[in-house]
């Protein structure tokens, strides 16, 4: 299956400054609408399309998913984050929208540093 053609770090680097300017925080213009962490962000293969026209088997953040949860509907969010291994799924459950996005950006943090030494 095709890979999404786009750099991963540039990916996560721009998905961290999005998160860390507010991305996930209830639109003005639509705030009766849920935000999806990566989903609704332009790291997302689908995103701005009406449906998902691509699998999320040519999604970079796939190779992070566990490969029993790969077949999931939103993949990504099952992507270990903490060392506990908590998820989207799991912090979004608990309700904690500033504890979910804090595990989002060290998690981007800490790729983004993996990310960059491995290309040194």
């Amino acid at each position: 299956m095709a890979k999404d053609e786009r750099d991963l770090l540039e990916l996560l680097r721009t998905e961290l400054d999005f998160i860390e300017k507010g991305g996930y925080g209830r639109s003005v213009r639509t705030p009766w609408k849920e935000t999806s962490p990566f989903r609704d962000s332009l790291t997302c293969v689908n995103y701005a399309l009406p449906e998902k026209a691509h699998p999320c088997a040519e999604c970079h953040l796939i190779d992070f998913v566990p490969e029993a949860k790969r077949a999931e509907l939103v993949p990504c969010h099952f992507i270990p984050l903490t060392d506990n291994g908590e998820t989207v799924e799991d912090l979004d459950a608990e309700g904690n929208q500033a504890r979910m996005e804090e595990a989002l950006k060290q998690w981007m943090r800490d790729k983004i540093q993996q990310l960059e030494a491995e290309t040194r």
